[in-house]
């Protein structure tokens, strides 16, 4: 194989996003050949370099697996967390790979969250560019207005850069409304802030759909392996090469 970044071969390996791989690295927990590396530019081989994060040494995955998981209210879309809260790994029976979670959801929130160890597959399905479209339900405190809804449409300012444009339809009239909200980006709390932005509140959300794939025959809490036509229709949209999906999808 040739040389990569060594973010990407993190990310290919299954050991974080890219995003979180240059976080590794920054922070000296990368070692290549025994040295340590810190330079993001840095490219090394799997197959003849003695690559080891936090001194365990990487290896391809066996399988490349992909999950769909209903991740319920009350849990931490990350494999560890430092206050001792229930996280994703508590309903990974059974997965004897390492698998991390396709973007995120908030501790409140619920829904369709995929897992994977195909670091690639992961990058793509997150970015903005691959325009994968996510689908939510959101709960709030009161109705938008139709000016409110076209702000919302066109994108929100969050810290000083204005969001991607967004869909917006009112499912449920209420006191407490339901609205669909469609992104193709995923910032962090990035639907809870726009609704706050406009002076509404969040009450419930939920995703219900990633790209082609939908929420049902899921039970909160339980998860299954995409099948076959799942990961091939997904590395079609993403224009990712063929890759064999593993036995059990």
């Amino acid at each position: 194989m040739a040389d990569e970044r060594l973010q990407k071969i993190l990310s290919r390996a299954g050991v974080a996003s890219r995003r979180k791989a240059e976080e590794l690295m920054a922070e000296g927990r990368v070692t290549v050949n025994g040295k340590i590396i810190t330079e993001l530019g840095t490219k090394a081989d799997l197959d003849t370099d003695y690559i080891k994060v936090d001194g365990r040494l990487l290896h391809k995955p066996k399988n490349l697996i992909y999950l769909a998981m209903n991740k319920p209210p009350g849990c931490v879309t990350t494999l560890s967390d430092p206050e001792g809260r229930k996280t994703i790994v508590d309903y990974l029976r059974g997965v004897r790979e390492r698998v991390y979670p396709v973007g995120r959801l908030d501790y409140a929130s619920e829904g369709l969250l995929l897992l994977t160890n195909d670091g690639e597959f992961a990058n793509r399905v997150t970015s903005a560019k691959s325009e994968i479209t996510k689908v939510y339900v959101a709960k709030v405190t009161g109705s938008l207005t139709e000016d409110q809804e076209r702000q919302f449409r066109r994108g929100i300012a969050i810290e000083g850069r204005r969001t991607a444009p967004a869909g917006l339809k009112l499912i449920r009239e209420a006191d407490n409304p339901w609205y669909e909200v469609k992104l193709i980006e995923g910032r962090q709390n990035q639907i809870r802030i726009m609704f706050k932005n406009l002076g509404r509140l969040v009450e419930k959300l939920r995703r219900v759909k990633i790209g082609f794939l939908e929420l049902t025959g899921i039970k909160p809490g339980e998860f299954r392996h995409l099948t076959p036509k799942e990961v091939a229709r997904f590395k079609k949209m993403l224009k990712m090469e063929d890759a064999p999906a593993d036995d059990n999808s």
